[in-house]
């Protein structure tokens, strides 16, 4: 993914990992099982946070890395609380570091937008860390496209710049589109979007009277409330019984078809949940099926609401 590589120097693997479950909803031994499953698949490149699960996910993540650690790329994320200053930032690192138990992190993200800190605060201690070698690529998440560019005109001044960006990206989350990936391809930034299947909308569990993230937690039902979601959640699990795959295989397919330049980000709280998004990664989609897929989502207008240019 643009240039990107682990230790060893091997291209990152287009697909990501992203444990933010794991010590939550998922136990040490699923996780275990689906990092297995992953670097079966080809996976190398695994996604944390320190805001994750009060430390465990990057603990098991440190641990299940360690016996492989040049080949597999690790990424975490600072500053998703306390903000984006130079305290915050290298209190949160050195926190990380020591739970994940690794001397170098490959890629570290700032976890989000914080309006208050100075950008030149931010990026001259991301560029310090970089510099000193405990980081290897600096990223974003969360980000809107002219606050990538604004932070990557500071990260210049100090011999430095975004090599990452982490958006929300899948069938019924498409506002990506309009400025990010244009704006990302333009820049040489890698985007490795996260929740392709909807935090479980696009798997038809919720249409099929299952629980998870949408029933149990305000933020994913309001992100996922609008009627028109369930609508192309529900039209995309009636195309999957036809074609007789799960419906969480043809949402990673048809992100991975609809969008050849990100690596998108799985997730599943069990092996068994994880096995449909694996499958997705190979899964030949033809040009009839993935055309009656992308109708069930609208597009998003172009930036400049000229939709009679677009």
């Amino acid at each position: 993914m643009m240039g990107l590589t682990t230790r060893s120097g091997a291209p990152v693997s287009r697909f990501a990992y992203g444990a933010m479950q794991w010590g939550g909803r998922a136990s040490e031994d699923d996780a275990a099982a689906m990092y297995r499953a992953c670097r079966a698949a080809g996976i190398s490149h695994f996604d944390t946070a320190h805001a994750y699960t009060d430390g465990a996910s990057e603990r098991m993540l440190g641990a299940l890395v360690g016996p492989e650690r040049d080949a597999v790329f690790v990424a975490t994320k600072v500053a998703y609380e306390g903000g984006s200053g130079r305290g915050n930032i290298l209190g949160s690192f050195s926190e990380s570091r020591e739970r994940l138990g690794l001397e170098v992190v490959d890629l570290l993200y700032l976890h989000r937008w914080d309006g208050d800190a100075p950008l030149e605060e931010t990026f001259s201690t991301l560029a310090e860390l970089q510099e000193g070698g405990s980081v290897r690529y600096l990223g974003v998440s969360n980000f809107a496209a002219w606050q990538v560019m604004k932070a990557q005109v500071v990260a210049e001044r100090f011999g430095t710049r975004i090599d990452a960006i982490q958006p929300m990206m899948n069938l019924v989350k498409r506002q990506v589109e309009v400025e990010i990936l244009p704006m990302a391809a333009d820049q040489g930034i890698a985007v490795f979007p996260y929740s392709p299947l909807g935090g479980g909308l696009l798997t038809g569990k919720y249409a099929a009277g299952g629980a998870g993230r949408l029933s149990e937690d305000d933020r994913y039902a309001a992100r996922y409330g609008l009627s028109w979601m369930r609508e192309a959640a529900d039209g995309l699990a009636r195309t999957a019984s036809e074609v007789g795959v799960p419906a969480a295989t043809l949402a990673v397919a048809w992100l991975a078809r609809h969008a050849p330049e990100v690596g998108p980000i799985l997730s599943a709280r069990t092996a068994e949940q994880l096995e449909p998004s694996l499958a997705g990664m190979t899964f030949a989609m033809d040009d009839a099926l993935y055309e009656r897929i992308t109708a069930l989502s609208p597009a998003p207008p172009p930036a400049t609401d000229r939709i009679e240019e677009a």
